[in-house]
């Protein structure tokens, strides 16, 4: 039941997360500047990961962790929100969410060297299935939907990798600390970062709404909710479930802002779920066979 309940909150983080590239496109419509958009979604998230550590005694960081924290509020936070919102503009959507889920390739590597994770043939087979299938969506491009540029899929590929790190920082601190108290630190610090290089837009309805979207139910409920999934899981488990993200981002840039995919790229989002099939397979065999 525990391992159970990590799937349900990987999976509950992984459809907020897919929010984010068709809600931002809603800001970048209304001229909001794709590092405006994860200024205030860092900002938000912030804000309310503070709220909540306040109300409930959260906020105390040993001062050895601290230089850890600011320097992941730099990559993980500010670099990664950044240019996973460059690489919505350049990219699209529904590509720039699948350039994201490069991440689990890093993940294995990482986990191997600092969890000395075991990389059994289920996991390196699921893994093959989700880059395959995060290829073929690249290879496919956006269809008539959207432009492709060079720096759009160069964004995407930087976002996933800083992406990546976020499973290594939550797995070695999440044993010591809340996932309140982590990004309680983390975001804020991303968002100065990030504060010198916006251009403010005047404010709208619509820009208002992707804020509070992207900052309270992208940010603040999915981080929650993926905290609470990697303390029941290892990291490249959780890693390969949260590939449906991508497919489910995908469905919604095609309802929302009509990105067509070719068969090809239709092909990929299959892989990746079946990829986060045989992940849940994998760990259950492991579990009958112990």
């Amino acid at each position: 039941m525990h391992r159970l309940a990590g799937y349900g909150y990987v999976l509950l983080a992984a459809a907020l997360w897919a929010l984010l590239g068709p809600v931002a496109k809603f800001g970048l419509a209304v001229d909001m500047a794709p590092l405006e958009i994860a200024f205030w979604r860092a900002t938000l998230g912030g804000v309310l990961f503070a709220i909540h550590a306040r109300r409930h005694n959260l906020t105390r960081v040993r001062r050895k962790d601290m230089p850890v924290f600011l320097l992941f509020g730099l990559v993980g936070v500010a670099l990664f929100f950044g240019s996973y919102q460059l690489a919505v503009q350049g990219a699209g959507a529904a590509l720039a969410s699948i350039l994201l889920y490069t991440a689990p390739a890093w993940v294995a590597l990482l986990s191997r060297v600092f969890f000395r994770e075991t990389i059994t043939h289920g996991k390196l087979l699921a893994l093959a299935l989700s880059m395959t299938g995060a290829a073929l969506v690249c290879l496919s491009g956006s269809g008539a939907g959207h432009t492709v540029t060079a720096s759009g899929i160069l964004f995407g590929l930087l976002s996933g990798f800083t992406y990546s790190l976020h499973y290594i920082f939550g797995k070695t601190y999440l044993k010591d600390y809340s996932s309140v108290t982590l990004y309680m630190w983390c975001l804020p610090v991303g968002a100065l970062a990030l504060w010198p290089w916006v251009t403010f837009s005047a404010p709208t309805v619509t820009g208002v709404t992707v804020i509070a979207v992207l900052g309270g139910v992208c940010t603040y409920g999915a981080y929650y909710a993926y905290c609470e999934g990697l303390k029941r899981l290892e990291a490249t488990r959780v890693a390969v479930i949260a590939n449906a993200e991508p497919v489910l981002a995908a469905i919604l840039a095609l309802w929302w802002w009509d990105e067509l995919l070719s068969p090809s790229g239709y092909l990929g989002g299959m892989l990746v779920l079946a990829a986060v099939v045989l992940i849940v397979l994998d760990g259950k065999n492991r579990r009958h066979a112990a």
